[in-house]
Order: C-alpha cells, then structure tokens, then sequence
C-alpha cells in the first residue's frame, strides 16, 4: 500500500481520539496546546528514546539468547519496560504545573502522550506489515481499535495516580506514582503477551476490551467526582440559581446566564473550587501560601464579577 496511506490511517484516528478524549474533559478543559505538546512527545520523543533505550537492551539479551527468544522478549518485556518509562517521562516535568491538577488531567495528558506514541508506532507498523490491501486493512483496523488504544490507556492510568499523587502526603505520593508506572506496565505487556501467541489473540481482544470499558468508567468515575468538588466548594460562593446550572450539569449549554460572560464565567468559578479543594490537601507551607492567595483572588473576582455582571439575576 502506498505509504501516505499508511501515514493517513495512522494520524486521522488518533487525532480524532485526542480530541474526544480532550472534549470529555468539560468542567476544567486542559488548554490544547498542552495537550498537543503531549501528543508530541508521545509521538516523536518517547518514540526516539524508546528505540534507543531498546536497542541497548536487545544487545545485551542477543549475548546470552537465541534470536528468537530475544525477539519475544523486546516484544513481551522490554517493550512495556523501556516504553511506559519513556512516555511517562514528559508526566514527572509537567504534573509540576498548574494546569495538571487531578486524576482527570492524568487521564487527559497520559492519553495524549499515548496516542501520539501509537500514531507513530502505527505508521511503521502500517507501512511494514500491509503487504496487500486485505492485509493491510487488517493491521490498521487491530492496531486501530486495540495496539494504539492500549498505548493510550496505560499512559493515562499513570497519569490518573500521579494526579493523585499530586496532592498526598509523603510517601504516598511515591507510592502512586510507582504502583502507576507497574499498572501502565501491566496492561502493556497484558496486551504485548496475548498477541504474540495465535492461541492467546482472541482472549487478548477480549481482555483489551475489558480494559477500555474500565477506562472509560474511571474517565467519567472521575468526572462525576470533579462535579461533586463543584457542587460542595461553590455553594456559597456564587448565586444560589447558578449553582443549579453546576448541580444539574447544563453549565456548558446556552441560556442560564448571558452568553457573553458565560464561560468566562464557569473557568473562574470552576477553579475556585479545584483550588479550594486542593488547599485543604496541601502540606507543603510555599505551595500553601500560592493557593491560598490564588483563592482569595478567584474569590475576590468573582464577587466582584457579580456585582458587576448578575446584579437582579
């Protein structure tokens, strides 16, 4: 097939998940270019390191195993190894932030780094392994649906404990930024193992669909306790009639308050109430200081905001 197909039908879906998996995040969306600078990583950072970290340890089996068993395990265990490391990496520099906040963000940015690491991964794949057309629509349909997936999910699980790493007191942090990394190694190599055996694919396929069932149930799991933290942080910070606008989940939706104030509106009330969540969780005395003062000016704007904007709502 020709290679711009392969190119094509490796970029087009993962760049339509990204974007899914970005819209779903809708109380305190992450700012895209953050999220597209994952994607990046995944795709050509942790892609070159990972080729490089594996090649130095294939060397090293290839001198005390056969070629055949090296190969099963580049495929079974180093690859989860030197992978899931090398995608999440770029997590420990950017959970530093003050965009990454909570398990949805880890969902968010761990999916991101994995989808750009399987686009990549796919276009090799597309291009070696699609010798004809059948073929070919075979390999991108699995590794579509599944190989690339799997890249996703395991990232993002490691993103989810290192959002709630973020805020626990030592050393729980380090507890679930390890227990993590193991979980996005397990799935990887779940999947890696069951593929590399014809007897063991189908039950792969059934285990991988599983796995993108729970993720799925954790995303929004996730979501309805962010909606939980803005219920019980607002209640006495902005207008009782606002408030069931967040209560009953239409905040997003035209109407309840002037459209032209509107999501200026719901950034600043929604991260008043991560914020003041997260000042309960701080231990360290600098970062406290931070967020506290980050409160008191969300607050502050915000009375003043409707004073000035819902005065007679």
């Amino acid at each position: 097939m020709p290679i711009l197909f392969s190119v094509l039908a490796a970029i087009i879906p993962m760049m339509l998940y990204l974007i899914l998996i970005w819209r779903l995040d809708k109380y305190e969306p992450e700012p895209l270019r953050s999220v597209f600078a994952h994607f990046l990583w995944g795709a050509f950072g942790a892609v070159l390191f990972a080729i490089i970290s594996s090649s130095i340890l294939s060397a090293v089996f290839s001198l005390i195993l056969k070629q055949n068993k090296v190969s099963l395990i580049e495929s079974i265990v180093i690859a989860p190894f030197v992978e899931e490391i090398t995608k999440g990496a770029f997590l420990l520099l950017t959970i530093n932030s003050k965009k990454f906040d909570n398990i949805t963000d880890g969902l968010v940015y761990g999916g991101a780094i994995g989808l750009g690491f399987g686009m990549t991964e796919n276009i090799f794949y597309f291009a070696a392994y699609g010798t004809t057309p059948i073929s070919w629509l075979q390999v991108v349909i699995i590794r579509t649906t599944f190989s690339a997936v799997m890249h996703c999910i395991a990232t993002a699980s490691f993103g989810a404990f290192l959002g709630a790493a973020k805020f626990a007191k030592p050393p729980l942090d380090i507890l679930l930024a390890f227990i993590g990394l193991i979980l996005a190694m397990l799935i990887h190599f779940i999947w890696n193992f069951s593929v590399s055996f014809e007897a063991t694919f189908f039950a792969g396929l059934v285990l991988m669909t599983g796995i993108v069932i729970a993720f799925i149930l954790v995303f929004f799991y996730s979501l309805n306790a962010e909606r939980k933290i803005i219920i019980n942080e607002l209640t006495n910070e902005i207008p009782p009639q606002f408030m069931q606008a967040f209560a009953n989940n239409y905040h997003n939706k035209k109407g309840w308050i002037d459209e032209d104030i509107r999501k200026h509106y719901i950034k600043y009330a929604v991260k008043l109430a991560f914020r003041k969540r997260q000042l309960t969780r701080i231990h360290n005395a600098s970062k406290r200081k931070y967020y506290e003062q980050e409160v008191d000016e969300m607050r502050n704007y915000l009375r003043e905001f409707n004073r000035n904007n819902l005065e007679g709502a």
